[in-house]
């Protein structure tokens, strides 16, 4: 069912990176730029995620001795220190998530490039570590978004949701590689409950959320996907909802055969098989111009 499936490394039957956006409370901010110092009850909801959700996450990594990837909006790793460096400590990849998610989609092209380039070197700056790759707060990737990564030398994006294996976002300026999820994938539609942010889902049990994304691994196991939860410490990073995914980490190792990678390896894994012709990607233009057309 998958007609060009990269091959995995040591002959796994699927790659899989656990993505965890630690967004903080910029998303609050940013909804409510002029009284979200008010709003404590929401902040406290999103401060669970660097204070209490980051450590529980990391012990669970260092149990199953695996390296995984953090998107993080600069602005919260200038507040939050503590938990990006800790993620740096134990190994994972930390990735750029803008400034203060800011949605690129609605920016000027002055705007967008300013705030790129500042959340890349306020990112490096705590992390010591250029970023390697970049997703778009909320998905939010403009039509300017893939030249100016290629610009800033950002070897990845993942924020689109056009296939199940790794693509090429074809540009003026170059390729850029596209390493996709999809909203089935998101911990938002189950769990993410709040007036603040206008988002108001029926909550789920992390049992019946892990149905989906379950159903979603054995699919890619099957035919050689890529597997890319996008998740948030403040919301599968509760004790119940990150017990459940504690074990099913632990069930995944015992099926065997799934690379575990932060993306920035998969990344270069998968120009590794384009350089030596053992895989080919498909190429997409990277504004969808073609269907502007239609």
């Amino acid at each position: 069912m998958i007609g060009n499936p990269v091959p995995w490394p040591e002959g796994a039957k699927c790659a899989v990176s656990f993505t965890l956006d630690m967004d903080a409370e910029s998303i609050l901010h940013l909804a409510h730029p002029k009284d979200a110092h008010r709003l404590v009850s929401a902040a406290s909801m999103l401060r669970y995620g660097p204070d209490v959700a980051v450590p529980r996450i990391l012990e669970t990594y260092r149990h199953y001795g695996i390296r995984q990837t953090f998107f993080v909006p600069a602005w919260c790793a200038e507040r939050y220190p503590y938990a990006v460096e800790a993620m740096v400590r134990d190994g994972h990849e930390v990735s750029a998530h803008g400034y203060m998610h800011e949605h690129p989609n609605e920016l000027t092209d002055d705007k967008e490039r300013y705030w790129l380039e500042r959340s890349l070197s306020a990112l490096q700056a705590v992390t010591g570590t250029k970023p390697a790759g970049w997703r778009a707060p909320l998905y939010n990737f403009s039509h300017r978004s893939a030249e100016l990564l290629l610009e800033a030398g950002v070897t990845y994006d993942a924020s689109l949701m056009g296939d199940d294996v790794p693509y090429l976002l074809d540009t003026p300026r170059g390729s850029l590689l596209e390493l996709p999820s999809h909203w089935g994938m998101d911990d938002w539609p189950p769990f993410m409950h709040s007036l603040e942010l206008d988002f108001q889902m029926p909550i789920q049990s992390a049992a019946r959320a892990w149905e989906t994304w379950w159903e979603e691994l054995e699919a890619m196991w099957d035919f050689g996907g890529l597997w890319v939860p996008v998740w948030h410490p403040f919301l599968s990073g509760r004790l119940a909802r990150w017990r459940v995914t504690h074990a099913m980490i632990g069930r995944m190792l015992d099926k065997g055969r799934i690379w575990f990678a932060p993306m920035s390896e998969i990344a270069a894994h998968v120009r590794r098989c384009m350089v030596a012709g053992t895989w080919s990607p498909r190429l997409q233009n990277a504004t969808l111009a073609h269907a502007a057309r239609l």
